[in-house]
């Protein structure tokens, strides 16, 4: 099965299902001597996992990582990094009753058109639990260029028509929302959802700091290009956004440009990247997610045989995605940032660079 792997240099390949056995992740191309154990990378799963609050999933799993092999005495060695996180919670009979149906908004029926095959329980590959892995490969990845003084965060900024006035990131609450004001509006939307028996999108804004001018690419691999194609393999992802996004349709040139005085830039329209490059000045990336198709509202579908039919999803799903998305979008902006920082050292390794670190 074709495309399991991202990266050029920094790369991830996963493997598993969602009702499998087990995950697990090959990194290859880590640079050496970087410290890592376990504990690290757990640190960052614990924020994806599911059953953390009332508003999402409830299924219970650990998730708990085993580095088995490129490490010794705490330092990567820059071989291969082989990692497994054991599956524990799977209800497999859940989707017994809808084993020959194909349920609207997932990816049920272009598998089985591409394959002729399919593992119906939980999406299989499909899932978003594949994510765990990319949050255990960005761990990595973060803690590389962390060390460089680069630092990825992220954070909710929109449910439904609830935005944030605000960016918070020290925001601490049950929707990962970046505006601490608003969730009274989130918990009485997610009654309604609940009430509903439906779900809502998000938007959620991904901000990196620290990175030196002089990254990225012109032309077929710019910056903002490959952090797009990087988010947007994230299940739910429909639109990604640099900077001011869409809004620069309602722009004037003249208010759109980034003015450049001795202090830096008086704006950031760009969002951090000029002509595929980055500028110096803070990454500002937004990923838009689609509502859970999997809602237990009655509707009708198709067959195995194209025929129409009732369906009725059981099971537990989070009514919105984007609430345990921030840190696997997080870690997929880190594994592109640092397989961009690798590419930029093997052609311009005579440019200086202004790390902060």
């Amino acid at each position: 099965m074709s495309g399991n792997t991202f990266g050029t240099i920094f790369k991830i390949t996963t493997f598993g299902e969602s009702h499998g056995k087990a995950l697990g992740a090959i990194i290859d191309g880590c640079p050496p001597n970087i410290e890592l154990d376990e504990a690290i990378i757990q640190k960052e799963l614990d924020r994806r996992k599911p059953g953390q609050s009332k508003f999402v999933t409830q299924r219970k799993e650990g998730d708990v990582v085993e580095i088995l092999s490129g490490t010794f005495e705490g330092l990567t060695t820059g071989t291969p990094i082989g990692l497994v996180i054991r599956n524990e919670d799977q209800k497999s009979k859940d989707y017994d009753n809808i084993k020959d149906k194909f349920r609207p908004g997932h990816a049920d029926i272009t598998y089985q058109d591409k394959y002729g095959i399919r593992d119906y329980r939980g999406g299989g590959r499909a899932s978003a639990r594949e994510t765990a892995m990319r949050v255990a490969g960005g761990a990595i990845a973060k803690k590389v260029i962390n060390e460089l003084g680069i630092k990825v965060r992220g954070g909710v900024v929109q449910i439904a028509d609830v935005i944030a006035s605000e960016t918070d990131f020290s925001a601490d609450n049950s929707f990962n929302f970046l505006d601490s004001s608003k969730i009274k509006s989130l918990e009485q939307l997610f009654l309604e959802l609940n009430k509903a028996q439906d779900s809502v999108g998000a938007k959620i804004l991904i901000n990196i700091t620290g990175m030196p001018s002089g990254i990225g690419s012109p032309v077929f691999s710019k910056l903002d290009g490959e952090l797009a194609r990087a988010l947007m393999s994230v299940n739910a992802v429909k639109a990604v956004e640099i900077g001011s996004g869409c809004n620069v349709v309602n722009m004037r040139g003249s208010e759109n440009r980034d003015k450049i005085s001795k202090s830096g830039f008086e704006s950031n329209n760009s969002g951090g990247i000029l002509g595929g490059i980055s500028n110096g000045d803070d990454i500002n990336v937004y990923a838009s997610l689609k509502p859970t198709s999997s809602i237990s509202q009655k509707t009708t579908t198709l067959d195995t045989n194209k025929e129409e039919v009732e369906l009725q999803v059981k099971g537990r799903h989070d009514p919105c995605v984007g609430l345990r998305a921030t840190p696997i979008l997080e870690a997929m902006a880190s594994m592109c940032i640092l397989d961009q920082i690798l590419l930029d050292r093997g052609q311009c390794f005579n440019v200086q660079r202004n790390f902060k670190d």
